[in-house]
């Protein structure tokens, strides 16, 4: 009997895990190759600088519909994907277009902005924890002036749908339960973490 028991968990665990890694791997390769051009670049930016963690980096394509999973926690010493999850963008960077999008670094244009961005500090605001997040580039330099953070928002789902999700006031606004997650590696974290949004 007790060896019925341990083969049922044994298998129970091996169904987790496959379920686990299937979840991170199924991940199409024009994705895939999206990534890895946009690791290189972070590699190269934060190789000498000792503000940055160099285990790990959060990437957000863009280009990936909002319903789907583009924000990608991403192992830079192991050079895989982690973890990935859903996150909206502003309603500014709305065209009217199915499928494309237009970004600003412009205040009160409710606009996501594209660039590297390092996670700072935490805080307790309107929407509970969240990070401020610090523009690196011309194109996102207004960033903490915008009030630009990393944040949750109930609306957002932690599940993949068809369509699009919520937008957001131009803030990487990702579900609780998926923030949470996200939450424990930067408070875990001795540095800066660094975001990388592109399109």
């Amino acid at each position: 009997m007790k060896k019925l028991v341990f083969f049922l968990f044994f298998i129970l665990l091996a169904f987790i895990a496959y379920k686990a890694i299937w979840k991170v791997e199924s991940v199409n390769s024009e994705t895939i190759s999206r990534i890895n051009s946009q690791v290189n670049q972070v590699k190269k930016l934060i190789k000498n600088d000792s503000r940055f963690n160099k285990e790990i980096a959060f990437l957000i394509d863009m280009k990936i519909p909002s319903g789907k999973n583009r924000f990608f926690i991403y192992d830079l010493k192991n050079n895989k994907i982690i973890d990935k999850g859903i996150v909206a963008h502003g309603s500014g960077s709305e065209t009217g277009i199915k499928g494309k999008l237009k970004f600003s670094n412009v205040p009160n244009s409710l606009s996501t902005s594209l660039g590297n961005y390092y996670v700072g500090n935490s805080y307790y605001g309107k929407f509970g924890k969240a990070y401020k997040l610090y523009g690196l580039d011309k194109t996102n330099s207004n960033a903490f002036k915008r009030d630009i953070v990393f944040h949750y928002y109930y609306d957002v789902p932690y599940e993949e749908k068809d369509g699009y999700i919520c937008n957001s006031f131009g803030c990487p606004m990702v579900s609780k339960k998926y923030f949470e997650k996200t939450a424990k590696m930067i408070d875990d974290s001795k540095s800066n973490i660094l975001m990388r949004i592109y399109y």
